[in-house]
């Protein structure tokens, strides 16, 4: 194999109560990479579409992650890399971990795979940090893995891929504004009360289990965050309308995609996935932003070859 052209999909991080642990891959809503195989060793990027993003590998997410991989072991060759964006930067879906994780995808296939998708993990979080300033993986996680996925704990990396329920569907309105990550950083603060903390810990351990037993009702219910949706909701506008029309019309949650200012809503079925979709539209349609609807089942594949 000396060239390959990946799908790179789009994540949801966070998902309300599983603020920097959790995380779920989108299906159809994604970059696309195309890798080559050349004589000259190291990372070359050649093409960038979508995007106004270094060509330099060390100064871009995409080639610092793949450097990592190719570094790790004793190529004999180089890679190009072509990098076609359609997640939006700063979209709150995963879009420097799709780079991130198209990557080290990409070069570990042109490689003969010698790491596990498990493994990548740790490589594509070197890109990553490019972009947020740390080492994280909850977006990049999905990405790679597909389905959800828990992160139980960093030292060592500990992941945990959960399938998801085959009838749950996922909605997310990106309203054409700028929420940076830094800035939805700082509005939180550093300690939170003891009884939120168990509020919180009991969602996160009900959204897992509705996950495992396929409990919609329990998925729903456990779909709330007291610790940081409280501090960043007022960085989107109608934030509160569109979540609560979203619950309105079928939804089993809505919340804050990622750092925002995405705003995502699950949903059992098809149906009232469009029904819900429709519900968050006309909230910013009466409004001077633009925006993007999205309508997706859960990727339980993660990227994949194309």
């Amino acid at each position: 194999m000396n060239e390959i052209k990946i799908f790179c999909p789009a994540t949801i991080a966070n998902l309300n109560c599983g603020f920097d642990v959790m995380g779920l891959c989108l299906d159809d809503i994604g970059d696309e990479m195309i890798f080559r195989k050349s004589e000259t060793k190291g990372v070359k990027i050649t093409k960038i579409t979508g995007a106004d993003l270094p060509y330099e590998a060390t100064k871009n997410v995409a080639g610092v992650a793949a450097l990592a991989v190719l570094n790790s072991v004793e190529a004999t060759f180089g890679i190009e890399m072509e990098i076609h964006k359609k997640i939006k930067a700063g979209s709150g879906i995963g879009s420097s971990s799709a780079s991130a994780a198209g990557a080290v995808f990409g070069v570990n296939e042109l490689l003969g795979k010698p790491y596990t998708k498990e493994e990548l993990v740790d490589f594509s979080m070197k890109g990553e940090a490019i972009a947020s300033g740390c080492e994280h993986a909850d977006n990049v996680a999905p990405c790679l893995l597909g389905g959800f996925t828990l992160v139980r704990g960093y030292n060592p990396l500990d992941v945990i891929k959960i399938t998801s329920p085959i009838e749950l569907y996922a909605v997310v309105l990106h309203p054409h504004i700028e929420v940076k990550t830094a800035d939805a950083r700082a509005v939180l603060e550093p300690t939170v009360p003891f009884k939120n903390a168990i509020t919180q810990t009991g969602n996160l351990g009900g959204l897992i289990a509705g996950l495992y037993t396929n409990d919609y009702e329990l998925i729903g219910r456990s779909l709330n965050d007291v610790l940081v949706e409280p501090f960043r909701k007022h960085l989107i506008p109608h934030f509160n309308e569109v979540k609560n029309i979203a619950v309105q019309n079928g939804a089993l949650g809505s919340g804050i995609s990622g750092a925002g200012p995405s705003i995502f809503a699950l949903c059992k079925g098809e149906k009232i996935a469009k029904k819900v979709a429709e519900a968050m539209k006309s909230i910013y349609a009466t409004t001077v932003i633009s925006f993007d609807i999205y309508i997706s089942k859960v990727n339980d594949e993660g990227v994949k070859v194309i």
